[in-house]
């Protein structure tokens, strides 16, 4: 199964960011336990995060994000990329 990342940056206020976070984190979860292998975090100097998951395609890859609080309360500007793996 192919890896994603949506590497994303906040676009709004630090309020009204932290109001998705919890239901980002819940969401997130969600794909583990349906198999996504997700992770996600951020960047601790730079802002933004990132959101590293499997999924069979890229249609599937940008479904997952269309559904990320994050994403659904207009909180983030992405990107979303395959990641090669090379070595694990």
């Amino acid at each position: 199964m192919p890896t994603f990342v949506k590497i994303e940056k906040g676009i709004v206020n630090q309020a009204v960011f932290d109001r998705y976070v919890s239901a980002h984190k819940s969401y997130v979860r969600q794909l583990i336990a349906r198999g996504h292998k997700a992770k996600t975090g951020y960047w601790g100097e730079l802002g933004g995060g990132m959101l590293i998951f499997d999924a069979d395609s890229l249609p599937e890859a940008q479904k997952i994000v269309a559904q990320d609080p994050l994403v659904v309360n207009n909180c983030v500007d992405y990107e979303l990329h395959e990641w090669c793996i090379v070595v694990e």
